[in-house]
């Protein structure tokens, strides 16, 4: 940490405090009120947003440092799922050695994709990804049936050796664990008319978010990062200077699969199950959305994407009609069900819709993403101060272009 900047220090500190107190962040609204309804301090909420965290910030160190942008890292999460349940059921029910496992194999697999893939550029290079990320999802789903178990997918059962762990002799399934702590182990606490719950599975995946965080910042601070961002910027004139590129991209490109691998063995340490839809091109695509929307090339903005997106997903989708004739229950009838007709398209089963809105505004509005509107936020505030508004934090988190 001391090699960092001050920048970098203030930042990285940010996402650890936000990583800690995130139980008492995501739920601001007392239990009970209208307003409860976007509370999202829960556990399995919470875990999918560090989870997702890893993966955007992975994914960024390729996108947003080389420009080289894959439609098939979804297959390196579905990877790293089944090699983690793998360990599960043959090894032990610890997750250090699954996640380990995990990783390795979806670097080896990314060696293998990218070493294909990065002999083209450009929009080549993305279809080729995505090709291989489909063939990696219909191998899952319907011919590697003996090592996925196919549209199922992949559970844990009974009588699995676990040569570590010893004899299943309690009848039920074992559950993943730490050194003896479970993963689905919650301690709640009561503040008044707030509820805030504390899950051991979450400040795991927070404990990974922050040191898959730190390593990123290491490497877009590093020599190798710097060369990253001179493909980026120009290849063809960079292998004018006689510098072989493609080690530089291949070595982008397993890095990121790794992180994607890390973030499918967690996905399987918090449930340990793995299916084929994790591999699908769709998958691929939300991956896309998060970075682009927090932010590409930044440090903090692929976090706050994949925040963003499963906010939406997780709580703008439980909103049905009965939830608005409940908020807007003052309202004379008629005008109540007005709104609720227009609202109703626009969340539950609609939520797409109004994600795809505030897309299209971000991107037409903020081009940098989320953290182009802090950027504004903090320059106005500092000119109003009569600070010196040309520098802000995030200047630390853009690349050099």
């Amino acid at each position: 940490m001391n090699t960092l900047s001050k920048s970098d220090k203030m930042t990285f500190f940010i996402v650890a405090a936000i990583s800690l107190l995130a139980p008492f962040i995501l739920n601001p609204f007392p239990e009970g009120s209208a307003m409860a309804q976007f509370n999202a301090g829960y556990p399995d909420l919470m875990q999918r947003f560090a989870i997702f965290g890893i993966l955007a910030i992975g994914f960024n160190i390729l996108f947003g440092l080389t420009g080289y942008l894959s439609f098939g890292h979804a297959a390196f999460l579905g990877v790293g799922s089944y090699s983690a349940v793998w360990m599960f059921k043959l090894l032990s029910m610890n997750i250090i050695p699954g996640l380990i496992l995990a990783v390795i194999i979806a670097g080896l697999f990314s060696l293998l994709i990218g070493f294909v893939s990065l002999r083209r550029s450009g929009i080549y290079f993305s279809i080729l990804t995505l090709a291989f990320a489909q063939m990696s999802f219909s191998l899952a789903y319907s011919v590697l049936t003996p090592i996925t178990n196919g549209e199922t997918g992949l559970q844990l059962t009974l009588d699995d050796p676990r040569i570590l762990d010893g004899a299943n002799t309690t009848g039920n399934l074992p559950v993943t664990g730490l050194f003896g702590l479970e993963m689905r182990d919650t301690f709640s606490l009561d503040i008044g008319a707030w509820a805030f719950q504390f899950n051991i599975g979450y400040y795991v995946c927070a404990a990974f978010l922050l040191l898959s965080f730190y390593i990123s910042i290491r490497i877009f601070r590093s020599p190798f990062g710097l060369m990253l961002r001179a493909i980026k910027t120009n290849q063809t004139r960079l292998n004018y200077t006689g510098l072989n590129s493609r080690p530089y991209t291949l070595a982008a490109f397993v890095i990121s699969g790794m992180y994607a691998g890390l973030a499918g063995g967690l996905m399987a340490s918090m449930d340990p199950l793995a299916g084929a839809e994790r591999m699908q091109w769709t998958a691929s695509g939300e991956i896309v959305l998060m970075t682009i929307l927090g932010g590409t090339g930044t440090l903090l903005g692929p976090v706050l994407g994949a925040g963003f997106i499963k906010y939406f997903e997780n709580i703008f989708s439980k909103i049905n009609d009965t939830v608005l004739h409940t908020w807007f229950s003052f309202m004379p009838d008629g005008l109540e069900n007005a709104i609720v007709w227009v609202l109703h398209f626009f969340v539950g089963k609609g939520w797409h819709l109004t994600l795809g809105l505030l897309f299209m505004m971000i991107v037409i509005f903020l081009p940098g993403g989320l953290m182009e509107g802090a950027e504004r936020i903090i320059k106005r505030f500092r000119a109003k101060k009569g600070g010196d508004s040309d520098t802000t934090p995030d200047t630390a988190t853009k690349p050099a272009e």
